[in-house]
Formats: C-alpha cells, sequence, structure tokens
C-alpha cells in the first residue's frame, strides 16, 4: 500500500478549481500505481468525504484542522511505502518524514515504484 503525498492547499489560495487539480494530480498517480499492481491511497480521499461529513466550511477551518492531516498522520502507519508528487508542500514534507522515520520506503517518482510483487 503506497501512500500518494502531495500538495494539497500549498500555493492554491485554497481556490477550489486549484484544489481539485492538486487531488486530480494524486489520484492520476494512484491510478498508474494502481495499473502497476500497488494499492494506492490518499489521504485526501478518506478526509475530504469526512470532513464534509462533519460539516467544516473551508480548508483550515476548525474541522479541517481536526481530521485532514490527522487521517493522513493514521493512513500512514498502515502503508508500506510513500510516493510524494507535486511541488512545495509542508503536510506532503512531514508525510515523508514520518515515513522515514518508520523506515519506509519514500519514491519521488513514477519511475522510482518498483515493480509489484
Amino acid at each position: 500500500m503506497i501512500l500518494v503525498a502531495g500538495p494539497y492547499r500549498s500555493g492554491t489560495g485554497d481556490d477550489p478549481h486549484k484544489l481539485e487539480a492538486n487531488v486530480r494530480a494524486m489520484n492520476e498517480s494512484a491510478l498508474v500505481l494502481f495499473r502497476a499492481g500497488h494499492l494506492p491511497v490518499t489521504g485526501e480521499a478518506l478526509a475530504l468525504p469526512l470532513l464534509d461529513a462533519a460539516g467544516s466550511t473551508r480548508p483550515g477551518d476548525p474541522l479541517f484542522d481536526e481530521i485532514f492531516h490527522p487521517v493522513a498522520e493514521q493512513l500512514l502507519a498502515r502503508c508500506d511505502a510513500v510516493l510524494r508528487i507535486g511541488g512545495a508542500s509542508r503536510g506532503a514534507d512531514r508525510m515523508v518524514a514520518r515515513a522515514r522515520s518508520q523506515g519506509l520506503a519514500v519514491y519521488t517518482g513514477l519511475a522510482d515504484v518498483p515493480a509489484a510483487r
């Protein structure tokens, strides 16, 4: 199971179209991983529906802070590796640092990910 970590809010000014583009980039990388035989996951795929159900009204509101990164951190604890994509992102960099501290593999490009077993 590989966590795809990339920018969500970074550089977007919280513009919904830019946020959506960042999620799409993570999902596109996840699809490549899936087709290569891996089980890809994103924190956004789990956190965003929870935020909606909780009544979050915007990125960075108290519910966002309660749910968004903690979901990714809990998910990472179950993963075997991280694929870091995209540009600057404190959250994605935090996932990479946590992965390394847990001894997980960290890949910085799709070409670096070994074939699924």
